[in-house]
């Protein structure tokens, strides 16, 4: 003991011992309620941004009733989205985030998702009328990733979430760009460029086909096919901007700088916009039968998207992040593009536009819920 110092006492020394507990304790609360108070801000985060996506959605629907939009200016922002704000969303989650090759087997996977549902419908309503059959196929298969998930994952997981969805985006490209359709159109033998209503379709499960016996007359067919399928891709400028990014990314060559600067704008620009276009195309159903078939699109779409979601999830051999943002795209709403292959085919956008915007609440919902359960 130095000289001055005063020796403790027993009584000094357990004063010193509850003074260090308490302080121990006090710390270990701190920690606590600091870990409480981050993952209440995370839930409120995780609700707020994406219930902002959908009063977007009700705005849109609101001006159109007030007449501050007309009935068709939806393909206004449709064109900037599809050619100008989505190319440069994509554009800008490849500049910002790297990319590795691995993950071509998410845009596999996506491929199978976008793919199995319209098949599996196609078998199981052999029976419906053509019409509705070709409805269900168009509106029940296929995600909507680049209008929806972009800005849905951003709000939950934030930019590195992009990546893998922008890989899922690929492989469910391929299906809702054209793949989709032509299955559609092929399988119930309508003809492209004419709505069923132009081709009297009647209740038969399919139009009448008669496969020409010719040589030339099939060849003539077979390229006439092809280039509807060609053309259904290349007008694609988001597909195209995924091929070219992918090409990129395979050979090895990094985007500048200066990219990221131009597509910023355009990233910032697409939850508002993408929103904003869903709410522009929202119709509420006519009839009865038109409610039914939204209901049917549900009911084929829910579980669908859990069993698609659930194996992404488990099945995957990637990180939690990873896994968590292919699962959420998998409980994506109805892709944009079937509001307009549905007008194409059945002349009727609005049911189309009113199925993506109710399955766009329900996945909101499964999503938030999917992400506050696994906590990737």
């Amino acid at each position: 003991m130095a000289l001055g110092e005063t020796p403790l006492g027993k009584n000094d020394t357990e004063g010193a011992g509850i003074n260090r507990r308490h302080d121990l304790s006090w710390r270990w609360r701190a920690i606590r309620e600091g870990r409480r108070q981050t993952y209440e801000e995370e839930v409120m985060s995780a609700i707020i941004q994406p219930a902002t996506l959908v009063l977007i959605i009700l705005a849109g629907y609101l001006f159109k009733r007030m007449h501050l939009f007309g009935s068709r200016d939806y393909r206004i922002v449709q064109t900037a989205e599809f050619n100008l704000i989505l190319p440069g969303a994509i554009a800008y989650s490849f500049a910002t985030n790297p990319h590795d090759v691995s993950l071509l087997a998410v845009s596999a996977f996506s491929l199978t998702a976008a793919l199995l549902p319209s098949l599996l419908i196609y078998l199981c309503s052999r029976h419906r009328p053509v019409s509705d059959r070709a409805f269900l196929m168009l509106n029940g298969s296929g995600f909507n990733i680049g209008c929806f998930c972009f800005p849905v994952l951003q709000s939950l997981l934030g930019s590195p979430a992009l990546v893998p969805a922008a890989m899922f985006d690929i492989g469910n490209s391929v299906m809702v760009a054209a793949g989709t359709n032509v299955i559609m159109q092929t399988l119930l033998h309508i003809e492209p460029g004419k709505t069923l209503a132009q081709q009297h379709a009647g209740q038969s499960p399919t139009l009448p086909y008669m496969r020409p016996m010719d040589h030339d007359a099939r060849r003539l067919q077979r390229r006439a096919l092809y280039r509807n399928v060609a053309r259904g891709f290349l007008s694609s400028a988001s597909f195209d901007t995924y091929i070219l990014m992918v090409l990129l990314m395979l050979i090895g060559v990094t985007l500048p700088d200066w990219i990221t600067t131009v597509a910023s704008p355009f990233y910032s620009a697409n939850a508002f916009c993408s929103m904003l276009m869903v709410g522009m195309l929202t119709e509420l159903p006519r009839d009865m039968h038109d409610i039914k078939a939204v209901l049917e699109i549900i009911g084929w779409r829910l579980p669908c998207s859990l069993a698609f979601a659930a194996a992404a999830w488990f099945l995957l051999p990637f990180d939690p992040i990873v896994r968590e943002a292919v699962a959420l795209c998998c409980l994506a709403p109805t892709a944009i593009f079937a509001t307009m292959f549905t007008d194409k085919v059945l002349g009727n956008a609005r049911l189309a536009g009113f199925t993506l915007s109710v399955t766009a609440v329900i996945a909101i919902i499964m999503m938030m819920g999917f992400h506050l359960l696994v906590g990737a």
